[in-house]
């Protein structure tokens, strides 16, 4: 069982739950199929990323190609731009980055050493969010998309949080935090608004948000105790 080994009893029922939640929504309201494997396979990447494992970028590879797909035919072309033109060929950055800085300490099972955050990087994260996401509002506006001050802030939020997650720093999750609020919120205006069965998106967003909280709170720890081994 190489895929859970050291993974908490939480961690495999959590990820069991909301996989069984997310194959009923498949049979019970003729979900499609792309929206059960980008589901499934973003579940399994965003737990390996709070576990702090490579191996999260390989089921990212799927996950956004997929989820890129439906978007597109929502009419989110922030998400579909986010998903197709930035997530998909950082999961190859991931992997090479992560490699490349690889703990020689393990604590928690974990693969990457992990860093926090500095104020000033704080600061400069913030504002630069905040121009970003009126910016590109402008923009998704301009190509005639849907929910386009949601949209456009969930990609400012999730390119920040990506490339901290890119540089192994525990605040990322705070950001994936308000990303998967947003998301949630997104995607159930635009299924009561237009339409579809893609419920199993609903699912998977919520999935995320446990998710994060848990990652959060156990990066800290990993930080904590990986600073304590190097003292």
């Amino acid at each position: 069982m190489g895929i859970v080994k050291n993974w908490t009893r939480f961690e495999i029922t959590w990820l069991f739950t909301f996989t069984m939640v997310i194959v009923y929504l498949f049979f019970v309201w003729s979900d499609s199929l792309i929206g059960l494997i980008s589901s499934i396979s973003g579940m399994l990447c965003v737990v390996l990323v709070a576990k702090g494992k490579i191996s999260n970028y390989y089921f990212g590879i799927i996950q956004t190609l997929t989820y890129a797909y439906i978007a597109y035919g929502y009419g989110l072309y922030g998400e579909v731009m986010l998903n197709a033109l930035f997530y998909f060929p950082i999961q190859f950055i991931g992997i090479y980055l992560w490699k490349k800085n690889k703990t020689d300490r393990v604590v928690k099972g974990e693969d990457v050493k992990v860093k926090s955050l500095s104020r000033s990087g704080w600061f400069y994260t913030i504002l630069s969010i905040l121009i970003l996401t009126i910016g590109y509002g402008f923009f998704l506006k301009y190509l005639g998309g849907n929910n386009i001050w949601t949209d456009s802030a969930t990609n400012v939020l999730s390119i920040a949080a990506q490339i901290m997650m890119l540089k192994r720093l525990t605040e990322q999750w705070i950001l994936w935090i308000a990303v998967n609020v947003l998301s949630i919120f997104l995607w159930l205006s635009v299924l009561f608004s237009q339409g579809g069965n893609d419920f199993s998106m609903l699912v998977m967003w919520s999935a995320f948000l446990v998710n994060s909280i848990y990652g959060y709170l156990n990066w800290r720890k990993m930080y904590q105790k990986q600073m304590n081994e190097v003292k």
